[in-house]
């Protein structure tokens, strides 16, 4: 069973009147001074802008990224707490680079390594890190390998928790986009710690090198990196308006160039696009035919938020087709798939998404069953 139905913003409901979709008129998106680079919308996945985003790269502290993704894993599993005291190596204090300044055989708190990887990139605090959650560095590189591949990072390997320059160690935009939406969407109450612009630890205090949380209201995080071989990278997020973008720049030649660069990518995405939640979780958008069920019909919706990224100058009304199965029986579970909604029109579909029972029905009386089976049967016929 199929209807042609009318989606607004304001999801009062359906409308039987047609509307004529303005032209989108989106400039080509801005040319950037990076080796690649991506535009990801963090709500719905779509990629926006992309150069080379698929390309394996070094990643240098972004590296950090799934350092503490997978920190923030284990915190939510229960598995180690903020309060832990982490015993500090002589290998984590001895490490170079960028660093929280830990000092060897001192006990310091998980949460304060955090913010040493998150604010300082502290390469001591990675690896004080690293040992904690695996009992060694390379242990814990063999972990990093196994969340990257379950979260469809498809172009990275990782050799150690720092990001310092090793051979094999690699990752795309791409998949630091993937990564950063993950750390997003999965770990919410952690993600306020990727806006703090200082961090004082040892009687030190060092700035975030984030240059655009001071420059941007709307950026809150996430994380810079910097080495010879991989240049200045810079993974960031901002929400406005309801719409949260990641960018990923990879290779550029300073500090501030990275900065440049990704701003261009954000005012870009943010001018253009937004993210439009057409259908609320557990929202019934229809009621479909039971046979021999003991009701005549159930409920059906979505399991999550239905949300899509589209340019800002699209009409309010998206066409949209429900494509029902053509004969549901009961019993039904609450969750089962009983169809699918296609947002868009024919050779440009915005999204597709499966509609489920949001109730249960059990199935009907013996009398019922058998009725409603003769009714299939002479339909069938017809």
């Amino acid at each position: 069973m199929k209807n042609l139905i009318l989606l607004f913003t304001t999801l009062l409901g359906f409308c039987s009147l047609t509307v004529t979709a303005a032209p989108s008129l989106i400039p080509a998106p801005p040319q950037l001074s990076a080796s690649s680079y991506i535009l990801m919308d963090a709500y719905t996945g779509d990629v926006l802008v992309e150069n080379n985003s698929h390309q394996e790269l070094p990643p240098a502290s972004l590296t950090k990224l799934l350092t503490a993704y997978i920190v923030e894993y284990e915190l939510a599993r229960g598995n180690v707490s903020l309060d832990d005291k982490v015993s500090i190596s002589e290998k984590a204090w001895r490490m170079e680079g960028s660093r929280m300044f830990i000092r060897e055989g001192t006990q310091v708190s998980l949460e304060d390594l955090m913010r040493g990887i998150v604010i300082q990139s502290g390469n001591d605090a990675s690896v004080a890190v690293a040992e904690h959650v695996a009992g060694s560095e390379s242990a814990f590189a063999d972990l990093m390998n196994q969340h990257a591949q379950i979260l469809g990072m498809k172009n990275s390997h990782f050799v150690n928790s720092t990001g310092f320059p090793a051979d094999g160690h690699v990752s795309s935009a791409f998949d630091l986009a993937l990564l950063s939406r993950a750390k997003i969407i999965q770990f919410p109450d952690n993600y306020p710690m990727y806006s703090e612009k200082y961090f004082t630890y040892n009687g030190i205090k060092q700035p975030n090198r984030n240059k655009l949380l001071w420059r941007d209201s709307t950026v809150d995080g996430l994380k810079t990196g910097h080495t010879d071989e991989a240049g200045y990278c810079l993974a960031a997020s901002a929400v406005r308006n309801g719409t949260r973008l990641i960018t990923v720049v990879m290779g550029t030649s300073s500090d501030e160039a990275r900065a440049a660069e990704t701003q261009k990518l954000l005012n870009y995405g943010f001018r253009y696009f937004e993210t439009r939640k057409l259908y609320s979780r557990g929202q019934v958008v229809n009621e479909a035919k039971v046979w021999g069920g003991e009701n005549e019909s159930v409920k059906i919706g979505f399991a999550e938020d239905v949300l899509v990224t589209i340019p800002r100058q699209q009409t309010d009304a998206l066409p949209a087709t429900l494509d029902l199965q053509p004969v549901i029986e009961a019993p039904i579970a609450v969750g089962d798939v009983l169809g699918k909604i296609v947002v868009g029109t024919e050779g440009n579909v915005l999204l597709e998404r499966d509609v489920v029972a949001l109730e249960a029905i059990e199935e009907g009386g013996l009398f019922k069953r058998l009725l409603d089976k003769v009714k299939l049967f002479f339909m069938n016929l017809f």
